[in-house]
């Protein structure tokens, strides 16, 4: 592995683990909802703000795949929703 090969792995897996908890949480919970994920994900963008302690490279990787998984779902299914 590359030196650097360790920041795609961290982000990818944190991305594509978030997009299968999503798919699974939307389709077994009847009460999740596109505002629900909203919310979520208004209280990430919070999350990342607040770094004053500094979280290290690791977790902001992890929390980009959060964030972005969050968003490309969303995105997603509003545009399912539009259809």
């Amino acid at each position: 592995m590359s030196s650097t090969a360790w920041r795609d792995e961290a982000f990818r897996t944190s991305y594509d683990d978030t997009l299968a908890s999503l798919t699974k949480r939307r389709n077994s919970e009847p009460d999740f909802s596109v505002d629900s994920l909203r919310g979520i994900l208004k209280h990430l963008y919070e999350q990342d703000g607040n770094d004053q302690f500094g979280r290290g490279e690791l977790q902001d990787l992890i929390l980009r795949g959060i964030i972005e998984a969050h968003e490309d779902f969303l995105a997603g299914w509003e545009a399912e929703r539009r259809q």
